[in-house]
């Protein structure tokens, strides 16, 4: 279960912005990996106001439904403080990897935040050339509510891009399987081949005789 016990102990020690930053999408064959960055009101982690129903209900976005995710996704926008959002293309995943991308993605996620931060706490691993404090939280979207929280808005946005791509590079079902290597895709791409936005340095080869 998440919850605000490691946010309370920052805000404890005087930081007001603590931003939960996470990513979504390192594992499919197509498209982007997407990083969202939140904060949350330093009140609202410490109880100092009652505090919505919804907040019990946050946890790891792939713990929850579409639905679950898109209702909670509102709730997290209407209370935010501040919200980035970051990505790094496919092409930038096959030019260096996949880690390196997903570091990158949450980095610029942070730096789109109107409101600054004064500490990040990661999923994961801490992130190369930021000057803030942070700390890296291995499952970290299942310990603790901001990131959390960021990984339902990685995770709503990058799903709704699928969506939206789906009708431009068709026969993929990308709505469906949100990019992911499901046995249709595979089979999408042993028919028609991988299309600008796959990554190439994947293995998009099911078996041999995929191409």
């Amino acid at each position: 279960m998440v919850h605000f016990w490691i946010e309370k102990k920052i805000v404890k020690r005087g930081f007001k912005g603590i931003a939960g930053v996470d990513e979504v999408g390192r594992g499919a064959l197509f498209g982007p990996v997407l990083a969202a960055a939140v904060i949350f009101p330093p009140q609202l982690i410490m109880g100092r106001c009652p505090r919505p129903e919804w907040v019990k209900e946050l946890k790891d976005s792939k713990l929850l439904t579409p639905l679950k995710r898109k209702t909670l996704a509102k709730h997290i926008l209407s209370h935010a403080l501040s919200l980035g959002i970051g990505l790094a293309t496919n092409s930038e995943i096959d030019r260096h990897n996949i880690y390196w991308a997903s570091l990158l993605a949450m980095k610029r996620a942070v730096e789109k935040m109107s409101l600054k931060p004064d500490f990040l706490l990661v999923d994961g691993f801490c992130l190369n050339g930021v000057n803030y404090p942070q700390i890296g939280l291995k499952q970290g979207d299942r310990k603790s509510t901001t990131i959390a929280a960021a990984s339902i808005i990685a995770k709503v946005l990058r799903d709704e891009m699928m969506v939206k791509l789906d009708s431009i590079y068709e026969g993929y079902a990308l709505s469906k399987n949100k990019g992911y290597g499901t046995r249709e895709h595979f089979n999408a791409l042993k028919e028609k081949g991988p299309t600008a936005l796959h990554r190439m340095s994947f293995n998009l080869r099911q078996s041999k005789n995929v191409f």
